[in-house]
This record gives structure tokens, sequence and C-alpha cells, in this order.
């Protein structure tokens, strides 16, 4: 890949091609990613989003808008834009249909959410969303609204794999599917689950394939040897050492012991 990854180029591939997609949290994690040839990334949008798009200058990001940051559409298509001239290639929104509508009709590539949506799971609980047949609409509704509301892509979390593939089959909007088998345009994890970076729940569609935590641990007693080696140097005049400091001549010195003298008269 020689560009960075556009919407038209996802939208043309549609059907074609099963994309790799993760939610990264640094740049290593970012340019790891990409070492590995996944090319669609998400990230929030904090201190590390400029250092994040850096790492992975051809990736195609979606960074995440906080919910309620925003309290009208013009407030979004304002975030919007600031999102995107920090490095963003879409907005993630789990914001209502105008407020996607609003950065839409400006040119803003939009996320939406469906099924599972955290930021609204006050009315759900965390759980599958849609194995039954009302819920299932309901699901599909809120996809048609988004897809209305000019989205260019969606995340699907934890609806069934039939749902999931019937929304990606009838949609335009990339899928992007998080516990829905392998029915959506991208499979979708997050890299703290991935890599283990963490000891508490891990949701069932997740997979470890690494144990962060350990090497954490072990990095960590690391740390906590070198700073305890190095206070333990100092105390007995072990560090610093000649080769550490910086000296100056006798001729230097006597000299700026001179010109201190004067300097002190005068402030005198």
């Amino acid at each position: 890949m020689t560009r960075r990854l556009t919407v038209h180029d996802l939208q043309s591939a549609k059907g074609s091609r099963k994309w790799l997609q993760l939610h990264v949290d640094t740049p290593a994690e970012a340019a790891a990613a990409v070492a590995s040839d996944i090319v669609i990334l998400s990230c929030e949008p904090d201190h590390n989003l400029e250092a994040i798009r850096k790492a992975a200058p051809l990736a195609f990001l979606s960074v995440g808008m906080p919910h309620g940051a925003v309290a009208s559409p013009d407030e979004a298509v304002r975030l919007g834009f600031a999102m995107m001239k920090r490095g963003a290639d879409a907005v993630y929104s789990s914001h209502s249909p105008r407020f996607i509508e609003a950065m839409a009709a400006e040119g803003i590539p939009v996320t939406g959410h469906v099924g599972l949506v955290p930021n609204r799971a006050t009315w759900t609980n965390f759980r599958a969303i849609g194995k039954t047949a009302d819920e299932a609409l309901k699901v599909l509704r809120a996809a048609r609204d988004l897809e209305n509301a000019g989205a260019a892509c969606i995340e699907v979390e934890v609806v069934p794999v039939r749902l999931a593939d019937h929304i990606t089959r009838s949609t335009p909007l990339i899928t992007m599917g998080m516990g829905c088998g392998s029915a959506c345009d991208t499979q979708y994890l997050f890299s703290s689950d991935v890599l283990g970076t963490h000891t508490g729940h891990y949701p069932r569609h997740a997979r470890r394939y690494a144990d962060f935590v350990t090497l954490e641990a072990e990095l960590q007693e690391k740390r906590v040897a070198a700073f305890r080696t190095f206070g333990r140097d100092v105390a007995e005049g072990l560090y610093p050492e000649a080769r550490h400091e910086v000296d100056m001549d006798d001729a230097a010195y006597d000299r700026f012991l001179t010109l201190s003298q004067s300097l002190r008269t005068q402030t005198l």
C-alpha cells in the first residue's frame, strides 16, 4: 500500500475482501498492527492520537467521539472536523442519527454502532442483542437509520451471526464486526484483549494471543531492581563516576572565582 486507505477503497472491496481491524491504545500497537498487515484501526481521541497516526500513516483510522462530548449537530460537526485535522479518517459516534447526518453532510466519514452499544448499555445491559425476531428488527432498523443518515461504516457488536450477515449483505456500509462470527466486512477486536494486557473481564468473543500482564509484571520487577541499584550506587558513592562528570581546568576555575567575587561586590 503506497497511500492511505480511504472510504472509497473499503466500499469498493465490500463483499470481496475480509479486513482485519484492531482498536489500539498506543503508537507501538499501531506500528505492530500495520507490520502485521492490519490496516484498519480505531483509537481514542486522547494524547496518543497524533502519535498513532504517525505510527500508521497509511492505515484507515476511525477515532472515537466521546459520547456526550457534543450536545448538538453543529457541535458534532465542529468536533468531527477537529478530529479529522488531528488525523482521523472517520469519526466513530454513538450519538443519534441526526448528529451523524450533520457530520456526513459536511463530508466527514462517520462510523455508527448497532447491537451492543456500551454507551447505551443501560437500556439493554451487557448481553447479546437481537436474539429475538423483534429485537433483531430493531437492530436492523437502527442500521437502516445510520445508512439513511449517511454513515460510511457501522460497528456491529455481539449480535447473532445470521443477523450480522443479513445487515452486511443488505447495506453498502462497511460493517465492522465484533462478536458476530465472520459475517461482517471486518473482523474487529481490541488490542488489549488480543495482547492480554489486563486482569479484568474478557468478553466471550475475545481471544488472548499473548500474556502482557505477565510480561509487564516482569518488566516492573526489572524497573524496581534498576531503580534500587541506582539508589544504592548513589548512597555508596559508586555513582556518579568521573566518566559521568564534566570538569573545567584549574585556570578557568580560578578565573571564575575572580569573576564571581566582582559579581558579589556589584550585588552588595
